[in-house]
């Protein structure tokens, strides 16, 4: 079973994560920022992950920690729940349009995490979600997932629809490179 749970707990935030990657895309829980929220509903349906998510914080501050600690636990999930990451796709792309928006994801599971964002998301807020935490977030998950993302923003005028895209975009990608096609660990050094 391809699945995890975890938790972590600091001063700043208290975040516990289950995820099973072999889903159907539910997402259970509660995170005390709207928009974001919504974003990691966009993201389970679409990877075809189950979610479950608590999280609290110290929003009286801001959404910095609360987002960030989100990513760095949600991507620790995901780690643990593809083990040694045996017969994995690895790779995986997407394309998503939404309205004028326009986002291309691609994701190597490799080990090595990395984020990269080509291109801008515009606007400064969207609801109680600072525009800046889009990448922080995912900088977070992508390190503790130990996964390589690109992210290219190829247009987009509307803030909220431009970073749906972008949470549709990763989620599809990582749905075809998490996805099983035999047994073999995915790489000649035969470790990832």
């Amino acid at each position: 079973m391809r699945r995890a749970k975890v938790k972590r707990k600091t001063k700043e935030t208290s975040i516990e994560v289950e995820l099973n990657l072999d889903g159907r895309g539910v997402f259970e829980g509660g995170v005390p920022c709207g928009f974001f929220q919504h974003m990691l509903e966009s993201l389970a349906k679409h990877a075809g992950f189950d979610v479950r998510i608590e999280a609290t914080g110290d929003i009286h501050v801001d959404m910095h920690h609360l987002i960030e600690d989100t990513g760095i636990v949600l991507g620790m999930a995901l780690s643990d729940a593809l083990g040694e990451r045996a017969g994995i796709v690895r790779f995986g792309d997407a394309l998503v349009p939404m309205d004028e928006a326009l986002v291309q994801a691609a994701v190597d599971i490799s080990g090595r995490g990395a984020f990269y964002l080509h291109g801008e998301i515009p606007g400064s807020l969207v609801g109680d979600m600072p525009v800046e935490m889009v990448e922080e977030f995912w900088i977070a998950f992508c390190r503790e997932a130990r996964l390589t993302l690109h992210v290219r923003v190829l247009s987009g005028r509307n803030s909220h629809h431009t970073i749906e895209a972008v949470f549709k975009a990763v989620a599809r990608a990582l749905r075809k490179a998490v996805s099983v096609e035999g047994t073999e660990i995915p790489s000649t050094k035969g470790v990832l």
